[in-house]
């Protein structure tokens, strides 16, 4: 079985697009393309189907798109650690974050690294989604935590946290109750350039969910600037609920169906480096941090 055309399924089924999947490996759409109606013929089943609203597993690939995802990650692993023993490795991880990354998130990162079979030492740097991309791909850092808005198909991802979203609506209601995400849709929302992701992720959240987005017509510089507009009663916010300032108040938790709607960062590496084992144990440390914070 062409292995190619399990890590195109796996691109396609990530960014739901056969042409940004085709993007991220520097392919052409048809040899995407082409790639996986092989694969659907080996495999006997068709895994995807396209519409208007885009591209969406079929009953048959929403079953085996998983297998796909655990063998590429099975696989995967056996090169790391082959990369791992060939390769003698640095004593440092270079980890890009992004500026929505929280304070306690880095922590359990030094703490991670330490705790690695040989401890590591991490050497950090902040700056925007572009950047932050553009050096992984480069090998200017090892790993990057961001916000999970955008796939990287190419690169190997885990979710590490997740954060609830509260609204900062000054205008509506005064009491702190949450709020529905369609109740939500009446506001009109500031933006920032999307240099941290939250642009994407609440352009996507209304999206995904059918509702219209309503935007303010000036935009915040950053996120921290956002907080301080929302509340100053310029137009509504959303925001990671550690990224408001819960002393002025005027927060709601943001719910759909009663349900928290939660915002979720990534850990995104390259699978071909030296250090691809000691990164897989690194990632897995940081998410059973995170696993065992949701349980106390």
């Amino acid at each position: 079985m062409n292995i190619e055309g399990l890590r195109y399924a796996r691109a396609v089924s990530a960014t739901k697009s056969f042409s940004a999947a085709a993007r991220a490996y520097g392919v052409t759409q048809p040899a995407l393309s082409n790639g996986i109606a092989r694969l659907e013929r080996e495999l006997g089943v068709t895994l995807f189907e396209r519409s208007p609203r885009g591209v969406t597993p079929t009953p048959d690939g929403a079953r085996i798109l998983p297998m796909i995802d655990q063998a590429l990650d099975a696989l995967d692993s056996v090169v790391a650690e082959a990369h791992r023993l060939a390769h003698p490795t640095a004593d440092t991880i270079r980890m890009g974050v992004s500026p929505l990354i929280g304070a306690d998130l880095v922590a359990r990162a030094f703490d991670a690294a330490r705790n690695l079979a040989r401890p590591r030492d991490l050497v950090l740097r902040e700056a925007d989604l572009t950047h932050l991309r553009d050096d992984l791909r480069a090998g200017e850092l090892d790993i990057v935590l961001v916000p999970a808005v955008q796939a990287m198909p190419t690169f190997r991802r885990r979710v590490i946290s997740r954060e609830p979203v509260v609204v900062i609506d000054p205008a509506g209601s005064r009491t702190e109750s949450p709020v529905e995400l369609h109740a939500a849709a009446d506001a009109a929302y500031i933006l920032v350039p999307d240099s941290c992701g939250l642009t994407t992720f609440t352009t996507e959240l209304f999206r995904s969910h059918d509702l219209a987005l309503r935007t303010y017509p000036g935009e915040a510089s950053n996120y921290r600037v956002l907080d301080e507009w929302a509340r100053m009663g310029v137009g509504a916010a959303l925001l990671p609920q550690s990224k408001t300032t819960p002393e002025h108040g005027g927060s709601r938790p943001l719910v759909r169906a009663g349900a928290p709607v939660e915002i979720a960062y990534e850990a995104v590496w390259d699978n071909g480096t030296p250090l691809a084992a000691d990164l897989e144990h690194f990632v897995a440390t940081l998410a059973q941090y995170a696993d065992e914070g949701m349980g106390d």
